[in-house]
């Protein structure tokens, strides 16, 4: 009798160490998200205000930096339902206005351009590459919380489902191939 609770006993508390590391990998993962998000959202904001810096620099022609200033404006002004979309149309803003290297190439030829350029070709860069961490994550984390273990012993609490951040993060070609920057 006492060896069989004993057996019973062990198999308990197996499951719940089983079921403890489970949660503490859930929340690791949940955490590594939210570090991502913030990362993510710097990058974006950064971009964004490089863009709208140089678009009120005078370096570029007038219609340019309205296009420039008005995507870079709208993506920091987005609320959060809309910041995909508004992140996109900047992406877009951007490719028109640096789609070619001439453009690139005039905008470092100003007093300052040159700085302007190389933090913007980083910021571009860096955008990609955040949302790639981020997504990541939110991948890995629910395909931890679609296991029939985490749904039944509710071991994901009262976090939200991770969403992924989908958006056009194409860099202008004249931007992006800049070898040593």
């Amino acid at each position: 009798m006492t060896e069989t609770l004993i057996w019973i006993f062990a198999g308990l508390l197996a499951i719940g160490l089983y079921l403890s590391w489970t949660a503490g990998r859930l929340d690791r993962l949940h955490s590594r998200i939210d570090a991502a998000r913030a990362s993510l959202d710097a990058q974006l904001l950064r971009r964004a205000s490089v863009a709208q810096e140089l678009a009120t620099a005078g370096v570029l022609d007038p219609a340019a930096s309205i296009v420039l200033y008005q995507g870079a404006h709208t993506a920091r002004q987005a609320e959060e339902e809309q910041r995909e979309v508004a992140e996109s149309e900047l992406s877009e803003a951007l490719r028109a206005v640096f789609g070619e290297v001439a453009q690139v190439e005039a905008v470092r030829e100003a007093p300052g351009g040159e700085e302007a350029a190389n933090e913007l070709a980083a910021s571009v860069r860096r955008v990609p590459m955040a949302r790639r961490f981020h997504n990541d994550s939110v991948r890995a984390a629910r395909a931890l919380r679609r296991h029939r273990t985490v749904r039944w012993f509710r071991l994901a609490g009262h976090a939200p489902f991770p969403l992924a951040f989908e958006m056009d993060d194409e860099p202008p070609v004249a931007l992006a191939d800049r070898p040593g920057r």
